[in-house]
């Protein structure tokens, strides 16, 4: 199931993530959740996020 996040981001974060979304022909909203979705696989490979809420460590 997806979940929507709201999020505020400066002018000229917005204006390049918009830029880059129409060079790829898809929606700014698109690209960010990709972005963000890479974001995340890769700070749990990397151990920056724990894998169980309830419990830190593990």
């Amino acid at each position: 199931m997806s979940k929507r996040v709201y999020l505020t981001l400066p002018d000229k974060v917005y204006e390049a993530l918009e830029r880059w979304a129409d060079e790829q022909g898809r929606p700014v909203a698109n690209l960010a959740a990709y972005l963000v979705e890479r974001a995340v696989e890769k700070a749990e490979s990397e151990g920056k996020i724990p894998l169980n809420k309830n419990n830190p460590k593990t």
